[in-house]
């Protein structure tokens, strides 16, 4: 290194490791505060200072610590001299040029170690893995079907023709379990493949969560036996599964199986034939 690499390198080396020690400041300060219930204005200023300083001390360390120079020295002799011998030597034993790299490595390594700490609380509160959250809901085999106050649903409450928003029991409101139950003759409904026995005594119910675009099918027009999607205008026919006739819905609403148990009351046989929802959460 040249006099002048030496003179400048020092104070170079001295704002890397200042910029560094910023970084692990701030980013341990952001993993505080966010695990303490989070300031989003604080933890933007943290958040600029930590990697304000890492970027800004790699830009000095590349800038103003690495050598740039490149020097040449023409070689006619292979062997060298004892002197040259002794000046190499010398060179590698200097402090100056090889003992200050650890301390900038070790504040580079603690810099970016600080960051991970602090980018663990926001990937964590992230919550779990969904895993196939999307392709059940909380419908089982022998679960009641009760309507929006609670009350279990017995099939004889249920009018010829009639609709009513039914949920899991246990579970009222449930966003993916709830359910539109309707009556129909039983002798006008046509079962899809695997479906014969989903329909008691003409009560037939599907899920109400539009397979289009999320929103709810909560119409119903009795003549035409047609659920109505109100968001976008999508229509299923309840007699054939709930098959889309019109709109932009380009799956059937997921049917749910169902029974009449001993004591009158309306229950599910098993989960929604299909995953609930619009067509593009079903990725099977």
């Amino acid at each position: 290194m040249s006099d002048d690499g030496g003179r400048t390198g020092r104070p170079a080396e001295r704002v890397v490791v200042a910029a560094f020690a910023v970084c692990v400041v701030a980013a341990l300060a952001l993993a505080v505060v966010y695990r303490r219930g989070g300031h989003p204005q604080l933890e933007g200023v943290l958040l600029t200072l930590a990697l304000g300083g890492l970027g800004f001390g790699l830009v000095t360390w590349a800038r103003r610590v690495l050598p740039h120079q490149e020097e040449f020295e023409d070689r006619e002799v292979l062997p060298t001299s004892h002197e040259e011998r002794r000046q190499f030597q010398d060179t590698l034993e200097a402090e100056e040029v090889i003992g200050r790299r650890p301390l900038l490595v070790r504040t580079l390594a603690a810099a970016v170690g600080a960051l991970g700490l602090a980018a663990l609380f926001p990937i964590r509160s992230l919550g779990p893995h969904p895993a196939d959250t999307l392709e059940r809901t909380s419908w089982g085999r022998g679960r009641r079907l009760v309507d929006g106050e609670g009350q279990p649903v017995r099939a004889a409450d249920t009018a010829l023709d009639g609709l009513v928003t039914v949920f899991p029991e246990g579970d009222v409101g449930s966003p993916d379990g709830q359910a539109v139950l309707i009556r129909v003759r039983p002798g006008l409904i046509e079962p899809v493949a695997g479906g014969e026995g989903w329909a008691s005594e003409g009560l037939i119910a599907f899920s109400k969560v539009c397979t289009h675009a999320g929103c709810p099918v909560g119409l119903y027009q009795a003549d035409i036996h047609q659920l109505l999607c109100p968001c976008h205008q999508s229509a299923f026919d309840v007699l054939e599964g709930a098959r889309p006739v019109f709109g932009p819905a380009a799956r059937p609403l997921p049917q749910l199986p169902l029974r009449i148990d001993d004591e009158g009351f309306v229950v599910a046989e098993g989960d929604f034939s299909e995953p609930v929802g619009p067509a593009w959460w079903d990725r099977r």
